[in-house]
This record gives C-alpha cells, structure tokens and sequence, in this order.
C-alpha cells in the first residue's frame, strides 16, 4: 500500500515546485526587413509567493517574455519555440501550447494570472468607469470567488470598493465611479492594481508599473505592492530596468539582454558579487550618494544590435570589456556560479565544469 499523505505534506511538496516554469522560450517577428528575435531562449522559474525582478536595458525582451506568458503576442510575432509550464489547481498546463482565444486561456489570463501594464491611461476605457470596468473582471471570473455559483453585479460592486480601499484609494465609494481620465497618475496607477488583485490571481507580472508616475507616488506604489504581496502571497514579476526598485522589491533576480538571460540569483548576490560583464556593467551606471563628486558617470559603451543584425555568439561581445575569441562564435550556456548563481559567460564555465 502506498504511504498516505497529509494536506500539510502536499501543501508543503506544491510550494516546493515552481508555479511557473519557462524553458527555452523563443519569440519571432516575421517582418518585410526581417527576422526579429525578439525572446531568444529565455528560460526562468518562479516559486509561489516569490518576488521575482527582471531587469534589463529597454529593448532587451523583458516585456514581450511577459506577453508571451499570458498569450498576449499580436501578429506578425508568435511564439516559435519553448515551454511555459503554469501550475494551476487542477495541474500543470503548458500556456505555450494553449489557443490564445481559447477559454482555458481566457480564464487563466486575468483569473489566475494578472497584469498591471506600464500605463494606466491607456489600459482603462476612457467611456467607462473605472469601477465598471473592475466589476466585469469580476462578474467574468466569478468562481474565483464563489466556486459553486456567479456572483450578482451588487456583489462584485462591494468586492470593487472593497478593493480600492485595500489599496489606499480615499472615498472608494465615489472613486468607483470616476473615469480613467479624472485620476492622478498615482490613484489610476493603484486602480489598476486593483484591477489585478480584481480575480485573487496566483501570479501577478507587474511590468514597469513605476515608468509613468513621479518618484514620490512612486515609493508610495512599491510599499503598497510589497503590502499587497505579503497580505496575500501572490508571486510577482516585476520587470524595470531599475535596479534600485529591484534592490527594494525582488528576492530574486534574472537579468536579460537581447532576449536572452545572462545571469539570475538571490537579490543580495546579484548586487554584491555579479558573475557577468553586462550585470556589472548595469551596476556601475547606477549613482551613488557616496561616490566622488564631478566624476563622469560610467557608461555600457555602444549600444543594443539592431534587430536585424545580430551579432553572433554572445550577444553582448561587441561591448563586452572582457571579450574573448570564443564568445563572438560561441552562445554561452546557463550555468551555476558558485553557489546559488548561474550565469552565461565563458569566463565562468571552466569553473563551473570543474568537479
């Protein structure tokens, strides 16, 4: 007979498995001029409950990794390759290999897995209010909230201003029904928001939800965020190319460049021991209160390839100050760097084969 497992065993076993898993992930765009690699084999995993940042320079691939989770690629771009393994419930589903309209898509997209997208402004309708748009997210995704019936509109209403005032929106009883456009950058910003939070997703991409507000609104964003996920538990993905808000948000971090990871680890790692040339490259751009005054600031030299004409091996050779002879005909592999890091450099492979 097998042995009999508890609730507290398999409780224990799911938060050790990855509720997201993305393997080998691969991206294109079929242009006249071209072919745009835009993901390039990105592969990553997000624990439940995790805060994970991905970070990189704008045109490294974050954001359409982060459409390609969630189906969210238009033409002519398509997902050509690799697996995106999302641990629902019922089990593990590949979302790669999911019909982008389908309705298992449909309910896992903004159900299970929400996203508050760079601009408020542009996501909400300006001809609808902020409120009724809250509650038709809901009403569409009812069972996350009663699994055995649907929830009346007068429900989802008091779920809305329950909503705003988990985060911080004053008078949630009058702000549901403002428009988009009669907000502030920070109250639109923390509408959306709750918006996501909107079907108790299980993963929640937060992409550059910082960009548009001013620095002010914008720590008041990150306390409610790191809140939010502490009260609830939801993993995150957060991508900026900040690495300050990194530093403040994420326990792990995945650093890309023209679609590829070079290097990911625990935050503390990352910061004080990066492994590749391009993370500490982005590191030494960042000022510093405590660095020598009238002192240019370092600079990544050159800049990204065009996206039809991409330099082979490495991508970052051509402005790597490391550059070896193999790295412009060889792609370097993820590997593990010491003891918790991987990272894609040859510098680093010898030691990593080594016994």
């Amino acid at each position: 007979m097998p042995p009999i497992r508890t609730a507290i065993e398999d409780d224990v076993s799911a938060a050790a498995q990855p509720l997201l898993s993305v393997r080998d992930l691969r991206v294109s765009f079929a242009l006249d001029e071209g072919l745009v690699r835009a993901v390039d084999g990105t592969s990553f995993d997000v624990m439940p409950g995790q805060v994970l940042g991905v970070v990189g320079e704008s045109g490294c691939g974050k954001s359409v990794t982060m459409r390609a989770i969630l189906q969210l690629i238009e033409r002519p771009g398509r997902i050509t390759k690799g697996e995106i393994h999302f641990r629902r419930d019922s089990g593990v589903v590949d979302l790669a290999q999911l019909p982008p309209r389908g309705a298992e898509m449909r309910d896992i997209r903004g159900g299970e897995i929400a996203l508050i997208p760079q601009e408020p402004m542009a996501a909400f309708s300006p001809v609808h209010t902020v409120g009724d748009q809250i509650v038709e997210a809901i009403l569409l995704h009812s069972h996350r909230w009663q699994p055995d019936r649907k929830l009346g509109r007068r429900e989802a209403r008091d779920i809305t201003v329950g909503l705003f005032r988990d985060v911080g929106i004053s008078m949630p009883e009058q702000r549901i029904d403002t428009y988009s456009w009669q907000l502030s950058g920070g109250l639109r910003q923390r509408a959306m928001i709750a918006m996501a939070l909107s079907c108790k997703p299980r993963l929640l991409i937060a992409d550059e939800p910082t960009t548009a507000i001013d620095v002010t609104t914008q720590a008041q964003v990150l306390a409610l965020l790191r809140d939010l996920q502490a009260r609830y538990n939801t993993a995150i993905i957060f991508i900026t190319h900040d690495l300050g808000v990194i530093a403040q948000m994420a326990s792990y971090v995945v650093v890309m460049y023209l679609g590829r990871v070079m290097e990911e680890g625990p935050v503390d790692d990352i910061f004080h021991a990066p492994k590749h040339p391009y993370t500490r490259a982005l590191l030494r751009s960042i000022p510093s209160l405590y660095g020598q005054t009238r002192v240019a600031l370092p600079v990544i030299s050159g800049a990204l390839p065009h996206p039809f004409n991409r330099p082979p091996g490495c991508p970052f050779h051509p402005r790597c100050p490391d550059v070896m002879p193999r790295c412009s005909a060889e792609v370097p592999r993820l590997m593990p760097v010491g003891a918790s890091q991987l990272a894609s450099c040859f510098l680093h492979h010898e030691e990593a084969e080594q016994p």
